[in-house]
């Protein structure tokens, strides 16, 4: 079995776990057999003293068939 890993980066103005969420579903749309997601790193944009969008780099791991 070959296992590859994609490394992306998203977005949410909801929460990190809203984040990681939308790096899966975008991922999903062109790659099969996603096994797992590993949160790199994590960063928040503040605006006018209030966090206005939470980020994540994340490395998707799917199987190659």
């Amino acid at each position: 079995m070959i296992v590859k890993v994609l490394e992306v980066i998203a977005t949410s103005e909801i929460s990190f776990d809203d984040a990681i969420k939308n790096a899966v579903k975008e991922v999903s749309k062109t790659v099969k057999n996603i096994d797992s997601v590993y949160v790199k790193d994590m960063k928040c944009h503040v605006k006018d003293g209030e966090i206005s969008s939470y980020g994540c780099v994340c490395k998707v791991s799917f199987r190659v068939e």
